[in-house]
C-alpha cells in the first residue's frame, strides 16, 4: 500500500514531528545561515555525529557548528588541520551493496533474520507492508514517515520502513535523521534496524563497532519515541536488529543489541545541552564560518565559541586536530584526557600544575595542590633511591 504525497489534504503530523515557523524560528535559521555562508547548503546532522555530540555536551563550539549545518570537514581543511579520518570509498561501496542485499526482494531476507530473533508471539511475516516514504525535503519525508508509521500501527500487521526519515530536537533546534530501516511489528511494537558491513565472526563482531552501532541506534529510539507518543498502540522497542555479514561471506546474519543503557546516557545529556541560541546570540558580531573566509578569519571564528576537547574527540569529530593544536599550544591539561583534567580542579594548564607540585604556586590546603606536592615528593624519594649515594672516588656502585 503506499499513497501519494500529493494527493489529498497535507497529512497530520503530531506536534513532536512538526517545526512550524514562527518569528523567533525564523531569526534562529537567518542567524545560522549567516553563520553557515550565505551560499553554502546546510550539512546534515546524521545520528553518528549526533551520538559523540551526546557524548560531549559541554562542547559548545561542535553543538553550534553542527547545529548551523556546517561542514567540519570543509571547515578544517579551511583552517588548515585537515581531518585524518574518514570512510573510504570503497567501504562506502561495500555497505551499499551490502544493505541492497539484505534489503533485496522486498526485505524478504530482512524480515526473516527479525523474525527469528525478535518474531515473538507474532505471525511470521507472509504480506509486509513497505510504504511510500518520499516527500519534498526533510520535514516533509518526517511528515511522511510518521503518517506511515501510525497507518502501519493501526493496520496491525508487519511493515518495513525503508529509510524514513524522523525528527529530533538538538539544542532548540530540529535535527533530522535516517535509519537503515525501522519495522512495524503486529502488536504495535517498532524494531530499529541498523545494517553495517563489518563481519560477525563466530556470532560475535568488533565491540568497539557494536558499542558504535548501539550509540547510534539509541539516538534512533529516542526520535521514534517522539512519534510513539501521540501514536495510539505503538512502543518503541528498545532491543535493535543489528545486520551484518556472516564470517567472512556476503551473506547476512544478525544480532539483537539492547540499547537502553545508550539510550539513557543519550537522552541525559542531550538535555545538558546550551541552546543553539544562546551560544549564536554570544558570538561577536558579523561572525562567520563560511569557508570562502580566510584562514585568520576563519580562525578567530572558531576560537569566539568555547571547545571542551578531549582525546576521544579525535575519532568522532573533524575538528578534533585544530582544537588539539590550540589545546597543546595552551598547555591545557584536557590534552591528558578527561580523567585526568577532573583530578586537576581549578589547574588548567601544565604550567600551573608543575609549579603547583614544585611548591611555588597554589594553596596548600587546596587537596588537588597537596596531592602534587605529595606526588612529586615521593617521585623524588624513588629517583633517588634507584641513583644511589654517590661512588667513592676510585669506586664503583654497585645497581
Amino acid at each position: 500500500m503506499s499513497e501519494s504525497p500529493a494527493s489529498g489534504p497535507p497529512p497530520q503530523t503530531p506536534p513532536t514531528t512538526q517545526h512550524r515557523a514562527t518569528p523567533q524560528t525564523t531569526a534562529l535559521r537567518q542567524r545560522l545561515a549567516e553563520l553557515r555562508g550565505p551560499a553554502v547548503a546546510p550539512h546534515p546532522l546524521d545520528a553518528r555525529a549526533l551520538a559523540a555530540l551526546a557524548a560531549n555536551p559541554g562542547c559548545k563550539r561542535r553543538a553550534l557548528l553542527d547545529g548551523a549545518g556546517v561542514d567540519k570537514a570543509v571547515l578544517a581543511t579551511a583552517l588548515g588541520s585537515p581531518a585524518a579520518f574518514g570512510q573510504s570509498q570503497f567501504a562506502f561501496m561495500r555497505g551499499n551493496a551490502f544493505e541492497a542485499k539484505v534489503k533485496a526482494d522486498g526485505g524478504t531476507e530482512l524480515m526473516r533474520l527479525l523474525y527469528e530473533r525478535l518474531g515473538g508471539g507474532s505471525e511470521a511475516p507472509r504480506e509486509v507492508l513497505v510504504p511510500d516514504l518520499t516527500a519534498a525535503g526533510p520535514e516533509g519525508r518526517a511528515a511522511r514517515t510518521a503518517l506511515a508509521l501510525r497507518e502501519a500501527t493501526g493496520a496491525g500487521g508487519w511493515a518495513l520502513l525503508d529509510h524514513p526519515m524522523l525528527a529530533l530536537e538538538v539544542a532548540g533546534s530540529p535535527a533530522y535523521l535516517e535509519p537503515d530501516a525501522v519495522v512495524v511489528h503486529p502488536d504495535g511494537r517498532w524494531t530499529v534496524v541498523e545494517i553495517k558491513s563489518f563481519p560477525m565472526i563466530d556470532s560475535s563482531a568488533d565491540a568497539a563497532k557494536v558499542g558504535a552501532a548501539a550509540r547510534q541506534s539509541a539516538v534512533y529510539v529516542l526520535a521514534l519515541e517522539r512519534i510513539a507518543a501521540v501514536t495510539q498502540g505503538a512502543e518503541v522497542g528498545h532491543r535493535v536488529l543489528l545486520v551484518c555479514p556472516k564470517d567472512f561471506s556476503n551473506l547476512p546474519t544478525a544480532s539483537v543489541v539492547d540499547v537502553r543503557k545508550q539510550r539513557a546516557v543519550t537522552r541525559r545529556q542531550l538535555t545538558r545541552l546550551t541552546r543553539i541560541e544562546e551560544i549564536a546570540a554570544a558570538l561577536p558580531e558579523g561572525t562567520t564560518f563560511d569557508p570562502e573566509r580566510s584562514p585568520q578569519e576563519l580562525t578567530a571564528a572558531v576560537e569566539s565559541v568555547a571547545a571542551a576537547y578531549a582525546p576521544e574527540c579525535l575519532a568522532a569529530c573533524e575538528l578534533a586536530f585544530h582544537c588539539r593544536a590550540k589545546a597543546r599550544a595552551a598547555g591545557a591539561v584536557q590534552v591528558l584526557g578527561r580523567s585526568v583534567r577532573g583530578e586537576l580542579g581549578g589547574l588548567t594548564t601544565v604550567s600551573e600544575v608543575l609549579a603547583a607540585a614544585a611548591g611555588k604556586e597554589g594553596d596548600p590546603a587546596d587537596p588537588t595542590v597537596a596531592a602534587l606536592r605529595r606526588a612529586a615528593a615521593l617521585r623524588a624519594e624513588a629517583l633517588e633511591r634507584v641513583t644511589g649515594p654517590a661512588a667513592p672516588e676510585g669506586g664503583t656502585v654497585c645497581r
